[in-house]
């Protein structure tokens, strides 16, 4: 019993390093969050990255996302189509007691808008930067929660527009064939 406890563990504490290598693709969505300055958000957020060297992803997301301010009738709607960067940190470059994931920040910058029902607008550039914790539920699939400050910057009837929310998610990591080969090879 105690062996298979221990092979458990291991195997466990494996997992989180195994989907982020060189080579791998990610694909999964944010499905909802919370604005701390704007009420409920209700998202869908796809995205998609590779893993251009181990733990550093590259890729592109696509965001609609639709929220209901504190304390009004109005409705904002916005949309996103951004770049984004990720690394995720490594259990000895953060000691953390959460073995099963890992710890990453994330930065973005695209092109987006936020348009109220109240007329107001702002379309034009937007940036993000956020932290966040994804942990693996198996060895493919791993739910995760991001804090991000976001901004968008451009024109229409307002300038700019800030904002900081907490966002939750999932991904599905894909091994292509010469991950699960080199795999293979080093057993």
């Amino acid at each position: 019993m105690k062996k298979i406890l221990l092979a458990s563990a291991l195997g466990l504490f494996g997992m989180a390093n195994a989907q982020l290598k060189q080579g791998n693709w990610m694909v999964g969505s944010d499905v909802m969050g919370m604005k701390f300055t704007n009420g409920l958000d209700v998202r869908i957020n796809p995205k998609a990255a590779y893993f251009v060297a181990d733990r550093w992803a590259i890729g592109a997301g696509v965001g609609l996302s639709v929220q209901k301010p504190n304390g009004t009738s109005t409705t904002q709607t916005n949309w996103s189509i951004a770049p984004f960067t990720r690394y995720y940190f490594t259990s000895t470059e953060i000691d953390s007691m959460l073995k099963n994931g890992a710890f990453f920040a994330e930065g973005s910058a695209g092109f987006g808008g936020r348009n109220s029902s109240s007329g107001t607008t702002t379309n034009g550039v937007e940036l993000g930067i956020g932290a966040g914790y994804a942990y693996f539920i198996t060895n493919n699939v791993s739910l995760e929660g991001m804090l991000k400050l976001g901004t968008t910057v451009g024109g229409g009837n307002t300038t700019g527009n800030a904002d900081v929310s907490l966002g939750v998610g999932f991904n599905i990591y894909l091994p292509t064939k010469a991950v699960k080969n080199a795999a293979r090879d080093a057993q």
